[in-house]
C-alpha cells in the first residue's frame, strides 16, 4: 500500500488516498463525495481495513475514503465553498442555475479543488471502474458498461440496477466519467440511515466480491 495526496479541498487541506498495486485493470473508490452521506465513508473505511490486511485482487486500486474532507467534517452536502461536487464537474449538459443551495453548481464547471484533482487522476488514469459510495434510496445507478459488477452486488444486496436515478444531474461523476470518457461509473446508493454494522456485514462483502470480476 502507498498513500497519497489525491487532490486539496477548497481550503488547502491534503485529500489523502491509498493505493493498492497489483498489476491489473485501474480502479477507483470514492468515499464521501458529499460529506453527509457517511454511509458512503463507512463502507469506504471498512474496505481500507480489509485492503489493509489483505489485497488478493490483480487490480490497481485506488481508494479515497473522504472525497469531499470539508463536507465530511462539517457534515454538510457541499464542499468548504458551499458547492456540490457531484454537479460541478464539466460535463456537456452542466447548468449554472442554482436551484437549491443543497445543489449549487459552483461559478463554472470544474471550478472546485476537489475535482481539478478527480480530472486529473481520469485523464491520466482512465479507470475500468469508478465506483462512488453514497446514500439515498437502495440503487445501484450504472452509467458505461459497469453491469456485471453491478450484478454482483445486485444479487447480494437485493439492490435494483438503474441507469437513470430518475431525476437531472447537471455536472455528475457518472456523466463526467461513465457517458463521456468510457470509465464506467457505478454510483452505490446505500439505504439512507442504515446502521454501520449492517453496512459493514451487508455492503462491504458485497463491494469485495465484485472486484473479482474486473481481474
Amino acid at each position: 500500500m502507498k498513500t497519497s495526496i489525491f487532490t486539496y479541498t477548497s481550503k488547502g487541506l491534503p485529500v489523502v488516498a491509498y493505493e493498492f498495486q497489483n498489476n491489473g485493470p485501474e480502479v477507483l473508490i470514492l468515499g464521501g463525495v458529499h460529506g453527509d452521506e457517511v454511509e458512503g465513508v463507512i463502507a469506504a473505511q471498512e474496505l481500507l481495513k480489509h485492503f489493509m490486511k489483505s489485497f488478493p485482487y490483480k487490480l490497481n486500486l485506488t481508494l479515497v475514503p473522504q472525497f469531499n474532507l470539508e463536507g465530511v467534517v462539517f457534515k454538510t452536502r457541499g464542499n468548504g465553498n458551499g458547492y456540490d461536487l457531484n454537479r460541478n464537474l464539466p460535463t456537456k449538459d452542466w447548468s449554472p442555475e442554482v436551484k437549491t443551495p443543497r445543489y449549487h453548481p459552483g461559478p463554472f464547471a470544474g471550478s472546485e479543488n476537489e475535482n481539478k484533482g478527480l480530472i486529473e487522476y481520469i485523464e491520466k488514469k482512465s479507470p475500468k471502474l469508478i465506483l462512488s459510495l453514497h446514500s439515498w434510496h437502495p440503487v445501484l445507478n450504472v452509467n458505461g458498461d459497469c453491469k456485471a459488477v453491478a450484478e454482483v452486488l445486485a444479487r447480494m444486496t437485493g439492490y435494483k440496477i438503474d441507469d437513470d436515478i430518475g431525476y437531472p444531474t447537471p455536472g455528475c461523476l457518472g456523466t463526467y466519467a461513465g457517458l463521456e470518457r468510457k470509465s464506467p461509473t457505478l454510483t452505490y446508493e446505500i439505504e439512507r440511515g442504515l446502521s454501520a454494522e449492517k453496512i459493514i456485514e451487508i455492503h462491504v462483502p458485497a463491494i469485495l466480491e465484485s472486484l473479482k470480476v474486473l481481474e
